[in-house]
């Protein structure tokens, strides 16, 4: 065992859509070397076999484990080796040490080695992740959408007046309706032009349309199949939902408290003291889509909700603005969601580590 701990060696990974730069230092943070392996199955391999000709690894710091060192991360997850997400070197370190790709592979390793990285990346391989693709998805098709119409309206205003008063409609939809089946506004090049424009523009909003309805259609069965509990609580729907689990992860293990999924949500407040002054800012970090989907369930609340309608009534009284109020719920959301959020993960079967699975469960019991 003695002879493993002199032997072992830490990995850093620095990541790039084709090419992989590794970096070996040892238990005493000596540099070993560097490694660039191309970004595919038989590259991740060799690079795992060139760090362990080095020495025993047991951990890695790979940077982007969401994006382009996704592939990467499940290899060396396969391989037994833990893998730690790192953050890019702040901008004074870069200053000093200057900036490439096995400098950044040397500082992932160190940063292991140190202690500093501690957060574990997603896994990516259950419902959570089907969740966040499909809402990537939808979230483009709602700002096409919204494009599409903003568009066709402003084409609508600047167009001559007979027209303008012939299709110009409140409602979006038949606003869309009037020009999809347009038939020739004239025989003038300019008319000619119009007639295509406001065509296309509104069978292409049709088409986002459907395609919405769809991508809803899958979160709605997505949702009630890996999230039945979170989809049950008032004001959470399929959208928010589906944010929610995807920021928590297909190994919520990651998320050790409530507290540690208000900091991923951008939640809590930041202390903000010097001197005299004590007081708290809001944090403008973490996962802003899930924030919103908080923003969102919290005005629900306070729409339909009686009890949290008594609450901002209290907290009004005391002297509280309507943001203050807001950013409060939002806090005291993550604290009610949290283990439901964790036991409909748990009976999906989406965490498959031993000592994950035990977290989740006292995090329920408690």
């Amino acid at each position: 065992m003695d002879d493993q701990l002199q032997n072992e060696v830490v990995l850093g990974v620095d990541t790039h859509l084709e090419v992989n730069v590794g970096a070996v230092i040892s238990h005493t943070g000596k540099f070993l070397g560097t490694f660039a392996a191309e970004t595919s199955a038989r590259g991740h391999l060799e690079l795992v076999e060139w760090a362990r000709s080095l020495g025993c690894i047991r951990r890695a710091g790979v940077e982007g484990t969401g994006t382009y060192g996704a592939g990467l991360a499940r290899v060396l997850r396969e391989q037994g080796i833990e893998v730690l997400e790192v953050n890019r070197p702040n901008r004074s370190k870069r200053r000093l040490r200057g900036k490439s790709d096995p400098t950044d592979a040397e500082n992932a390793a160190r940063a292991v080695l140190a202690g500093e990285a501690t957060a574990i990346p997603k896994s990516q391989s259950g419902g959570a992740e089907a969740m966040r693709t499909v809402s990537v998805a939808r979230r483009s098709a709602i700002k096409a959408k919204t494009q599409a119409i903003n568009q066709l309206r402003a084409i609508l205003v600047s167009a001559p007046q007979e027209i303008r008063e012939r299709l110009w409609k409140t409602k979006a939809e038949k606003c869309v309706a009037a020009c999809a089946d347009l038939e020739q506004l004239g025989t003038t090049t300019v008319l000619m032009a119009l007639t295509t424009t406001l065509r296309l523009l509104a069978k292409r909003w049709l088409t986002l349309a459907d395609e919405l309805k769809e991508l809803d259609n899958t979160l709605d069965k997505l949702t009630s199949q890996f999230a039945p509990s979170l989809r049950q609580q008032f004001g959470v729907g399929p959208q928010t939902a589906a944010i929610l689990i995807a920021v928590a992860g297909d190994n919520p293990e990651r998320l050790r408290s409530e507290s540690a999924l208000a900091a991923l949500c951008g939640v809590n407040p930041l202390p903000a003291s010097s001197g005299k002054t004590i007081r708290h800012r809001l944090n403008r970090g973490g996962d802003r889509q899930g924030n919103n989907a908080l923003w969102t369930i919290a005005m629900v609340r306070m729409r339909s909700e009686p009890r949290t309608r008594a609450y901002v009534e209290r907290r009004t009284t005391e002297g509280m603005s309507n943001k203050e109020i807001h950013r409060c719920l939002k806090r005291y959301l993550v604290r009610e969601l949290y283990r439901v959020i964790l036991r409909d993960l748990q009976v999906a079967g989406s965490t498959s580590v031993s000592s994950g699975c035990k977290l989740i469960q006292a995090a329920i019991e408690n």
